[in-house]
């Protein structure tokens, strides 16, 4: 997930606060239950709405944009994509002492993504992400303020991820438990490598496996749609270095027919992914954080070779 704006208060997400907007502004659902959704993110609070629905609310003034872009976009990109993605059924407004729009879409089932757990989803993820690149990306939102700057050029100094005021404090902060220069050169190749020679194209901006859906041990759904963009495809590597094996980081490349500086320019934002907190590094499971990040190096240490 993208970094909430901690300079702005949050909102006040509640399973009352919830029943209050969703009974005063849309009644026809008011006796319908309120849950929290399993997995929250960090941008925006989650909610079932009875059996089929979702309640989904920014917390902070900055992701405010993404119920626009979500409400207006993904009517429009659904029918294109061949994996379910949420559908925005009505738009609430400030309320109840919320202070922010507010999203209900459909409810896709399934779990979030385990990347040891389930088949290898390469095929489908390229599947996925070749069928939106053809969508016509005309009049589409550029990379802004409220989706973390997404799909900017790699050398963008506004506030994305890869900025070095964000990457570099990430990379630094792990001094002594990982080789930081191998990680340093990552990036800066990255930096280095030429820029998306094209128009811009849609990308979903944080495919991560909290955002990725399996049923039964296949990818069944993309979801969290809050960072969707127009600008540079690398973004979307991200799925490449969280989600994909060796084998499959392959298949994907090769059905996408990604070339060498796109594919320079995505590890950059693999990092962002795969990076680990020096807790991860230090606990029970280090040996598992460590690891996407050492493949990740490794296949920038080969192509440099």
């Amino acid at each position: 997930m993208t970094t909430g704006d901690l300079s702005s208060d949050e909102a006040t997400i509640t399973v009352p606060v919830v029943r209050r907007l969703v009974a005063a502004q849309f009644p026809q659902w008011a006796g319908l239950s309120v849950e929290p959704a399993p997995t929250q993110g960090v941008d925006n609070a989650t909610f079932r709405l009875g059996p089929e629905l979702s309640v989904r609310l920014p917390r902070f003034a900055r992701w405010v944009g993404q119920v626009t872009r979500e409400q207006e976009w993904l009517p429009k990109l659904a029918p294109e994509l061949p994996l379910p993605v949420p559908v925005p059924v009505a738009e609430g407004r400030p309320g109840e002492g919320y202070p922010f729009p507010w999203s209900v879409l459909r409810w896709l089932p399934g779990d979030p993504v385990d990347p040891a757990a389930i088949a290898d989803p390469a095929a489908a993820l390229a599947g996925f992400f070749g069928a939106l690149l053809k969508v016509d990306a005309t009049g589409g939102p550029p990379p802004q303020w409220s989706n973390g700057f997404r799909g900017v050029p790699v050398t963008d100094e506004r506030d994305s991820a890869i900025a070095p005021a964000r990457l570099a404090p990430r990379i630094e902060a792990l001094h002594g438990l990982i080789d930081i220069d191998a990680v340093a050169a990552v990036w800066e190749s990255a930096r280095a490598a030429p820029p998306w020679p094209e128009p811009p194209v849609w990308l979903h901006g944080d495919p991560a496996p909290g955002n990725l859906l399996c049923r039964e041990g296949r990818l069944s759904a993309v979801i969290d749609f809050g960072t969707l963009a127009v600008g540079d495809p690398a973004c979307d590597l991200i799925a490449v270095w969280s989600v994909l094996s060796r084998k499959g980081r392959d298949v994907f490349r090769a059905a996408l027919d990604i070339d060498d500086a796109t594919w320079a320019r995505g590890r950059a934002w693999g990092l962002t992914a795969v990076l680990p907190t020096r807790a991860a590094l230090t606990g029970p499971d280090a040996a598992r954080a460590r690891r996407r990040l050492d493949e990740l190096v490794a296949d920038h240490q080969a192509s440099a070779g």
